[in-house]
């Protein structure tokens, strides 16, 4: 098996069959963070290194790993030394799902089958930079050719959503749609919070100064996220807070956050889960997907945080969560009425989210998500929860991604790892081959598509 040929990831002659059965499916993307603005604007992009790493912490992260000064990441070196950086020490990435989606872009995108590195840099850059100039290599371009029919960014409740209104109004071959990410709202107690609910005040024409208030303005937002087809919401959250608390308490502990008090651990939890089931309530009115990404430790590194702010490198993930307890009361009271997706960060605690969609008819597993999302991690995770839950009900492929670019290479990758997967069952006379063949169509395609957009 040569390195990226028609054999990648592929390791029987089943998982080759099923492959090619599903290569050329739609793209349908849940959950990415690309920028609309950029996709409305339609402009080339300049270069290589603007499509790779500027925008993409993972490459950051390894960067910073071999020893790459921070100039030549996030600061002020321009974007060929940065890409020099990045080729001199791509050699060394090689085992990491950065190696093979960058190269992987090369392939498909460019047409470019070197491999990267420092003696070379200058070649690619050049012929990347040349080919980047037509006007086949814009966002829009690109994504109709990579087959992309839905996708859905990830969205403040503050926002206006303009490009999302001009987007919607003009023709196109694919549908970008607006996804309720309220994140920054639950955060009571942090520094931006009491600016966070001005401006939802000022987007929603109310003055919030109550929780009731603060309600009446969400249901503006989703009313407003409706109107443009939004069809989920989603939910970083660090721990699953969503146990019952009574409005008159989260009214308490709102008109201590809004006075600046210091709030306890307690009452910032009491806080998240009481918003977490009006956001449920909000979300089954509207027949929406609530999506709840958790456990993802933010800006752990101080030093990165400091310099450069949030969403530079610096998170991780933990073991330290309760689940059980924790998700039990929104569970049950949304038992059957809302369709729930469960994204774990740390895979071992795949085992209890996959039992908890085992219980409750409503609840599907995400994708394997971040650091797990290499063939690695998706096989393990389709393996271990298909065999205990249903890889029929799984919730579908997501990049993830802020990177345009990426889209076709993660998603290349996610169909090969599960085409392997449902491969071996066929080998190891588990699944005959035609149930085998309707199955990963499913989890690659109608799955998705029936779960978000129907």
């Amino acid at each position: 098996m040569g390195f990226l040929d028609k054999n990648y990831l592929l390791e029987s002659k089943p998982a080759r069959e099923i492959y090619q059965s599903i290569r050329d499916l739609p793209i349908l993307d849940p959950h990415n963070h690309a920028d609309i603005q950029e996709i409305l604007d339609n402009d080339n992009w300049n270069d290589f290194w603007e499509i790779e790493g500027a925008t993409d912490h993972y490459v950051w992260e390894l960067m910073r790993k071999r020893g790459i000064p921070e100039s030549k990441i996030t600061g002020n070196a321009d974007n060929y030394e940065k890409w020099k950086a990045l080729a001199q020490v791509f050699p060394e990435l090689a085992g990491n799902p950065t190696y093979e989606w960058i190269h992987l872009d090369l392939k498909r995108r460019f047409g470019i089958n070197k491999l990267i590195n420092i003696d070379n840099a200058e070649e690619i850059w050049q012929e990347t930079k040349q080919k980047l100039s037509q006007p086949e290599m814009r966002p829009r371009q690109v994504l109709e050719e990579m087959n992309v029919k839905t996708l859905c960014t990830t969205d403040d409740p503050t926002m206006s959503l303009p490009y999302h209104k001009t987007m919607q109004a003009e023709d196109s071959e694919f549908t970008v749609l607006p996804t309720f990410r309220p994140d920054d709202l639950m955060k009571i107690g942090e520094d931006d919070w009491n600016s966070k609910v001005d401006q939802l005040g000022e987007e929603t024409d109310l003055q919030i100064k109550t929780a009731k208030d603060l309600i009446s303005a969400l249901k503006k937002v989703y009313d407003y996220f409706d109107s443009l087809g939004c069809v989920a919401s989603d939910h970083g959250i660090e721990r699953p807070f969503a146990y019952h608390v009574e409005e008159k308490t989260c009214e308490s502990i709102f008109t201590k956050g809004r006075n600046n008090e210091s709030l306890t651990q307690k009452e910032k939890n009491d806080f998240q889960a009481f918003l977490l089931h009006k956001f449920a309530e909000l979300n089954a009115e509207k027949n929406w997907v609530m999506q709840l990404h958790i456990g993802a430790v933010r800006d752990y590194r101080n030093k990165l945080y400091e310099q450069l702010g949030a969403d530079s490198g610096g998170d991780l993930s933990t073991q330290d969560i309760e689940y059980l307890d924790n998700l039990k009361d929104l569970l049950n009271t949304f038992d059957e009425e809302l369709e729930i997706v469960l994204y774990c960060l740390d895979p071992t605690h795949l085992p209890t989210i996959t039992t908890i969609a085992r219980a409750f008819p409503n609840v599907s597993i995400g994708a394997a998500w971040w650091f797990n999302d290499s063939n690695f991690g998706m096989e393990q995770h389709l393996e271990y929860f298909g065999s205990v839950d249903l890889l029929s009900n799984f919730a579908g492929m997501v990049t993830d991604s802020r990177k345009i670019m990426s889209f076709q290479s993660r998603t290349e990758m996610f169909r090969r790892s599960l085409s392997n997967v449902v491969g071996k069952m066929v080998k190891k006379g588990q699944v005959p081959g035609k149930v085998a063949h309707e199955l990963a169509r499913r989890v690659a395609y109608e799955r998705p598509k029936e779960l978000f957009f129907e």
